[in-house]
């Protein structure tokens, strides 16, 4: 299978606004082609959702989770384009799965990967690169190996790339392109605060 390195995955989707992970399998399977690549995601149904990227989504609602036993609490804002959307059924389930997802033991850090503080990233890279070294990896494999170490970091603790906790074979961005092309508008997650007894997660 070809490399696809993070640039080009970059650049497709913010040519298309669709997620990294569907940008990135459908660069493999184009072969690395950006034009190819956009109507393979066209194809599949995540054009429309892609073409209402540039739009300002400035309705929606905010949801809440309480966990049964009280110590793990969750508020999270999903915007949509208009206050019709956010009023239907399909949003408002969206939202109250995303908070349970927040309070799961997925417990996401960040929203997205462009929120990570560039020390942490540094950080996780040098020890990446430390323990590629040490286990004796040649020079020339390195920043392959780091890079799929920073896409383990990036699915570990960001929201928008973690496995959906109801539906592990989509990540939480693929559930919110899902709910955009059902109801036909823009829909985004706008930030979150994980609340759990002695400590908070705000993004």
């Amino acid at each position: 299978m070809i490399d696809i390195s993070a640039d080009q995955v970059k650049t497709l989707r913010d040519r298309t606004g669709v997620g990294m992970m569907d940008c990135k399998r459908a660069l493999q399977e184009t072969d690395g082609d950006i034009d190819r690549a956009i109507e393979l995601l066209r194809e599949k149904g995540l054009a429309s959702a892609a073409k209402r990227a540039g739009r300002t989504a400035d309705e929606g609602r905010i949801g809440s989770y309480i966990h049964f036993n009280h110590t793990v609490g969750v508020l999270v804002e999903i915007n949509s384009e208009t206050d019709f959307v956010a009023n239907t059924d399909e949003f408002e389930q969206l939202v109250k799965d995303i908070a349970l997802h927040i309070a799961s033991p997925a417990s996401p850090r960040w929203l997205a990967r462009e929120d990570v503080p560039s020390e942490i990233l540094e950080q996780e890279e040098h020890i990446a690169r430390a323990q590629a070294k040490e286990a004796g990896k040649p020079e020339n494999v390195l920043d392959r190996i780091v890079e799929g170490k920073l896409n383990a970091f990036y699915k570990d603790s960001v929201l928008l790339e973690q496995p959906y906790v109801k539906d592990d074979s989509k990540t939480i961005q693929q559930l919110l392109d899902e709910v955009a092309v059902k109801v036909g508008e823009k829909v985004a997650v706008r930030r979150f605060v994980r609340y759990k007894l002695g400590e908070s997660t705000e993004a």
